[in-house]
């Protein structure tokens, strides 16, 4: 016995009042050393009072376990959840999420546009299956073809376009033949004029039917083999290996540029041909697809046909390589979608044609368009040679040699 009341120590404090053990050091951050008590009985360097959320009565109403408390820095307490540090907001992440969605979603569609375009692409021409080819030459061969086959064209439209109404031949005629050449020295689209008196070489027909070797015009070998064909001579008179073959007919040429809005011309003098249906005046215009077609036919306002015509074919393909390439149609996908499916719907390629070299021949034609290639014509040596199948066109076999030699050897062009 200490003579002492119960619950009183021999200091003379009640017993409750003793310091805690806990009080003694800053719990969670509550009171810091510069606002220490400093009123009271016990003088300015007591401790000061526990916080009610840390009282024992407190502790026990939650099982024993103090409650966990956060200062604010002002000397105030919160109790609720244990105290935890405040983190900034990580715009890096937000950023890298945004970026990683963004990433997603343009290969989704990317993967998605590769397989709707290449279910538009019609592939018929095996050229792996020609006889007694060129060896493969340095750079990408192109045998791009225009086809008049009108099978796909009512009676109306045959003559809206002024096209008429008869093929000459299973396949019709090509008024377009050009070699697109790609290489490291820069591009060269070359125009072979329908007309060029050449050898078609012996082939075998759709029905098994052997064909020797013959002298004809070179759109006959189309009018006969179609694209296989016409392949297969180009090859045989140039010595060009060719690696792709593209088509494409009257409708849907004239599908294509109506879809693309039409094509802005620029004539240095006026053109008027009843024929293929061309009246257009000097000066820059707007053709819609009819219009477009009459200006590639067209033959009659030079003095060579076939030479004014590939003439005006290549300022044509010029003025839609320019106009197909800008961010008005590239970037807008309500226009892009339907050019694109446009012109693949009505493309005939080869078998082996992908979509990457079609997306290489579109940008060639670009850069020969841009003046950054060049852009020729066969050599002529005779432009109105008679023959069985009337006027046609001799190549300068010596001139036409060289050219061709250096497109086999990649070698820089002059236009």
């Amino acid at each position: 016995m200490n003579g002492w009341p119960e619950g009183w120590s021999e200091d003379g404090e009640p017993e409750g009042a003793r310091a805690v053990p806990q009080a003694g050091r800053p719990l969670g951050g509550y009171a810091p050393q510069s606002q220490q008590f400093s009123g009271g009985p016990q003088g300015p360097t007591a401790e000061p009072p526990l916080p009610p959320q840390l009282s024992p009565r407190m502790a026990a109403a939650h099982g024993g376990v103090p409650r966990q408390v956060r200062g604010d820095g002002n000397g105030t307490y919160r109790a609720g959840r244990p105290a935890r540090p405040d983190r900034p907001k990580s715009w890096r992440k937000r950023i890298g999420y945004g970026l990683l969605t963004l990433v997603v979603v343009l290969m989704i569609t990317s993967v998605g546009t590769y397989f709707w375009a290449d279910s538009k692409l019609t592939r018929t021409i095996d050229l792996d299956a020609l006889p007694n080819r060129p060896p493969q030459d340095t750079g990408t061969n192109y045998l791009i073809a225009g086809s008049d086959n009108r099978g796909n064209l009512t009676h109306a439209q045959q003559q809206a376009l002024h096209v008429g109404s008869d093929n000459e031949g299973q396949f019709g005629n090509s008024d377009t033949m050009m070699i697109l050449h790609v290489g490291s020295h820069g591009d060269t689209l070359l125009s072979l004029p329908r007309d060029s008196y050449v050898t078609i070489p012996a082939f075998t027909g759709q029905t098994g039917k052997h064909y020797p070797a013959s002298k004809h015009k070179l759109n006959v070998a189309f009018s006969w083999g179609g694209g296989q064909l016409l392949a297969q001579t180009v090859e045989y008179n140039t010595g060009l290996h060719i690696d792709h073959y593209a088509e494409i007919g009257f409708g849907g040429f004239v599908n294509l540029v109506n879809t693309l809005g039409g094509v802005n011309m620029c004539l240095d003098k006026p053109i008027k041909d009843k024929d293929s249906g061309a009246d257009f005046k000097s000066g820059c215009q707007e053709f819609n697809g009819a219009q477009s077609l009459a200006f590639v036919r067209e033959r009659h306002q030079e003095a060579n046909q076939d030479l004014g015509r590939e003439k005006h074919q290549q300022q044509f393909l010029h003025a839609v390589a320019q106009q197909t390439a800008t961010p008005g149609t590239l970037l807008n996908p309500f226009k892009l979608y339907p050019v694109l499916g446009a012109g693949l719907e009505t493309l005939s390629v080869d078998k082996s044609m992908s979509l990457y070299d079609l997306a290489k021949l579109a940008l060639a034609m670009k850069d020969v368009s841009g003046g950054q290639g060049t852009s020729t014509v066969v050599p002529v040596a005779n432009p109105s040679y008679p023959t069985a199948d009337g006027d046609s066109l001799l190549w300068n076999q010596t001139q036409a040699k060289t050219l061709f030699s250096k497109l086999q050897n990649d070698d820089p062009v002059a236009g």
